[in-house]
């Protein structure tokens, strides 16, 4: 706890997929993704990376694709600079808190960047990227 505020200090985002999310499990303090070997991990804030496939800005929500699946973001419409990313086909990075894993997972975005610009480099690292800092953290 955090003295002056009386806030919990939150953690730094975790890297997952959206396949990760899917099985994850209500630990009562956030979220638990399973990462195999019996080993799990401990999330509430995520960074994810995918395609935008749809967009809704009526709804504040965008769908975005990684390479296990489909996930759903909510709160694009007040993200700073998040604009630029909200079109079809663009692959970008998200930031944000886990509102619900099933049936889809559902994140509230905190922050968006566009990764267009190198987006064949972005998607071929994701995986790998997601792998390593959960080796580290589990």
């Amino acid at each position: 706890m955090n003295k002056t505020t009386g806030e919990k200090k939150r953690p730094p985002p975790v890297k997952v997929l959206s396949g990760q999310l899917r099985t994850a499990a209500d630990s009562g303090d956030g979220w638990s993704i399973k990462l195999g070997k019996g080993r799990s991990l401990a999330v509430s804030l995520v960074w994810m990376q995918g395609t935008v496939v749809e967009v809704q800005i009526d709804r504040n929500t965008v769908l975005l694709m990684d390479e296990t699946g489909t996930f759903g973001v909510q709160g694009v419409n007040s993200i700073p600079k998040g604009k630029p990313c909200l079109s079809q086909g663009k692959y970008v990075m998200v930031m944000g808190v886990i509102l619900a894993v099933s049936p889809e997972p559902v994140i509230r975005a905190v922050k968006m960047a566009d990764l267009s610009e190198l987006a064949a480099l972005h998607r071929r690292m994701w995986k790998l990227e997601v792998e390593e800092l959960q080796q580290l953290l589990a």
